[in-house]
C-alpha cells in the first residue's frame, strides 16, 4: 500500500514541473523583450544616462578594434538615430565657402575608409573627415594595436594606417556625393603608404584624386604610428612637400582652390612651430589651415600603467592641455591669421570653449564618442552654445583667440 501511494503521488506531481517550465520560459521571454524595447527606445531617443552608464561600458567586454568596427556599421547603416534639434544660432560659422551650423566635427581615424559619413553628419557633426587613407592598400600593424585606458578614459591606438586605398574610398565618397547627393562638408585625410620610396608622389596622388570630391585636404605628417613619417615635419623636408602638394592642387581642373589644411603633432617644441610657421608663410607652401593636433606618444600622469607602456599614439583627456597650449603658440605665431581646427583631448562644452579661445577657429573629437556614445555630440554642442552665452560671445567666431595669452607657457 505504502509504495502505491507512492506511486500515485508521483504520478499526480507530473505535470506540475512541465507548467513551471512554461511560466518560466514565458517569463523570460516578456523580461527579454522588454529589456530589449527599453534598451532600443534608450538607444532611439539618445539618453544620456542609458550610452554613459549602460551601453558603452557593455561595449568594453568587446575587444576594442571590434567595439570600433561595429561603431562605424552602426553610423554606416544608420542604426543611431538623427539629431532632431536644431544647433543653437550662435555655433553656426562659415567653413571658407560653405555655412555650417555648428563648429565640431568627427576626427579622423573614427571613419577611415569613408563608410560611414551620412550616418556621422546625421548625428548632429558639423563636418566629417575620413581617413587617413593610403593610395595602395594597407593591412597598417598588427594586431592587438587599440587599448582602452578606461581610468583616463584615452586610448591609444596604433593603427598604421589602415586602409583600403585610393580607389575604393574614391568610389565610395563619389557614389554619396554624386549619386546619394551629400552635401556636407567632407574632409579626406591623407597619408603615405608605409613602404613607399616616395611619400611627396603619395601626398601629390592623394591631392589629385580627392581634390575634385572633398570640401578640404589635410597632410597627415604627424601620426606616430608610421616610420618615419613624423620626419616629414622637419623644415627642408616640409618645404619639399608643401611646394608639391600646392602645385598639385592648382594645377586641378576641378576644384582648384580647395583648401590644404596640416596636421601637426603636439610632441614639438616652440623652435619646431617657429619653422612650421616660416615654412606656410611661404607663398608656395601656403596651406590654407591647420590641424592641431594628432596623438602623442608621451606618457604623463596616466592611471592606466601598464597600458601606458604600450606603443602608439595617446588621445582623448590626458592630451587635452598639451593640444590647447600648442594651439595658442600657434595662433599667437600666425598672428590668428590662419584657421586652426582644434582638436585634443574635448568631451565638455569648456574644453571646446577652451580651444576656441586658446585660438582655435572650429573643432574635433574623436576619444570621447568612443567612450560616451552619439549623445556626447549634442551634449557638448549644448554645453558650449551656453557657456559662450554666459561669456557674452554671440557667435563661435568672437571667442576665437580671446584668451591665448593665458595657455602659452603652461
Amino acid at each position: 500500500m505504502r509504495l502505491s501511494h507512492l506511486l500515485n503521488a508521483m504520478t499526480a506531481r507530473e505535470p506540475v514541473l512541465p507548467r513551471r517550465r512554461n511560466k518560466l520560459k514565458s517569463l523570460a521571454i516578456v523580461t527579454t523583450g522588454a529589456t530589449i524595447f527599453y534598451a532600443g527606445f534608450c538607444i532611439y531617443k539618445g539618453n544620456e544616462k542609458f550610452y554613459r552608464n549602460t551601453l558603452m561600458p557593455l561595449s568594453r567586454y568587446l575587444p576594442a578594434e571590434t567595439s570600433h568596427k561595429l561603431a562605424v556599421l552602426a553610423c554606416k547603416y544608420k542604426v543611431f538615430p538623427a539629431s532632431s534639434l536644431p544647433d543653437s544660432h550662435n555655433l553656426a560659422v562659415t567653413f571658407f565657402d560653405k555655412s555650417i551650423t555648428n563648429p565640431i566635427g568627427i576626427a579622423a581615424g573614427f571613419d577611415k575608409q569613408g563608410e560611414a559619413v551620412e550616418g556621422l553628419h546625421k548625428l548632429g557633426f558639423g563636418f566629417v573627415e575620413i581617413g587617413s587613407v593610403t593610395p595602395e592598400p594597407q593591412p597598417g600593424n598588427p594586431v592587438p594595436r587599440v587599448f582602452r585606458l578606461i581610468n583616463d578614459e584615452a586610448i591609444i591606438n596604433r593603427y598604421g594606417f589602415n586602409s583600403e586605398g585610393h580607389r575604393v574610398v574614391f568610389d565610395r565618397l563619389n557614389e554619396l556625393r554624386n549619386v546619394r547627393g551629400f552635401n556636407g562638408v567632407l574632409g579626406v585625410n591623407l597619408g603615405k603608404n608605409k613602404t613607399s620610396e616616395s611619400p611627396i608622389s603619395d601626398y601629390v596622388n592623394g591631392v589629385k584624386v580627392f581634390g575634385p570630391i572633398a570640401d578640404y585636404l589635410v597632410v597627415n605628417v604627424s601620426s606616430p604610428n608610421t616610420p618615419g613619417l613624423r620626419d616629414l615635419q622637419g623644415k627642408k623636408e616640409l618645404e619639399q612637400l608643401l611646394t608639391a602638394i600646392i602645385e598639385a592642387r592648382n594645377s586641378l581642373t576641378v576644384n582648384n582652390n580647395i583648401p590644404i589644411f596640416l596636421k601637426i603633432s603636439p610632441d614639438i617644441t616652440k623652435q619646431d612651430i617657429n619653422d612650421i610657421v616660416s615654412v606656410i608663410n611661404k607663398k608656395k607652401c601656403c596651406v590654407e589651415g591647420l590641424i592641431v593636433s594628432n596623438t602623442t606618444i608621451t606618457r604623463d600622469n596616466l592611471k592606466e600603467v601598464e597600458l601606458a607602456k604600450e606603443v602608439g599614439g595617446l588621445s582623448g583627456p590626458p592630451i587635452r592641455s598639451k593640444s590647447t597650449q600648442i594651439i595658442a603658440e600657434v595662433y599667437a605665431q600666425t598672428g590668428g591669421k590662419i584657421p586652426i581646427i582644434g582638436v585634443g583631448g574635448i568631451s565638455s562644452g569648456q574644453d571646446a570653449l577652451e580651444k576656441l579661445e586658446a585660438g582655435a577657429s572650429y573643432l574635433q573629437f574623436y576619444t570621447a564618442f568612443i567612450y560616451e556614445g552619439p549623445p556626447v555630440v549634442q551634449r557638448i554642442k549644448r554645453e558650449l552654445s551656453q557657456l559662450l552665452a554666459e561669456k557674452g560671445y554671440t557667435s563661435v567666431k568672437d571667442a576665437v583667440g580671446k584668451n591665448y595669452k593665458s595657455y602659452l607657457n603652461k
